[in-house]
């Protein structure tokens, strides 16, 4: 990533901060909401791609297994990662 596009990117995020979070939370603590949430979005980005196979996974498991409980093993299989998300929401900025 070259020094601009970082630039943009944190002026981006700042941007957000300052339109969303405004009177919400005193502006020095927007670190504390910003940084979990870029987290939470990479998080979310890498699993965009296996999402439609762990939810069917999902609705394999409750619907045609009966399983009560989500075996973790087929979902992490689904996924590709050692971690997966279940809920149909994405985080959409």
């Amino acid at each position: 990533m070259t020094h601009t596009a970082h630039n943009k990117l944190v002026s981006f995020i700042w941007s957000v901060a300052d339109d969303c979070l405004r009177d919400v939370y005193v502006s020095g603590k927007y670190r504390y909401i910003i940084l979990p949430f870029v987290v939470l979005r990479r998080i979310d980005s890498l699993l965009e791609t296996t999402k439609d196979a762990v939810l069917e996974e999902v609705r394999y498991q409750r619907e045609d297994a009966g399983q009560i409980e989500l075996d973790p093993d087929g979902l992490r299989q689904a996924s590709k990662y050692v971690f997966y998300n279940i809920s149909p929401f994405i985080l959409n900025f």
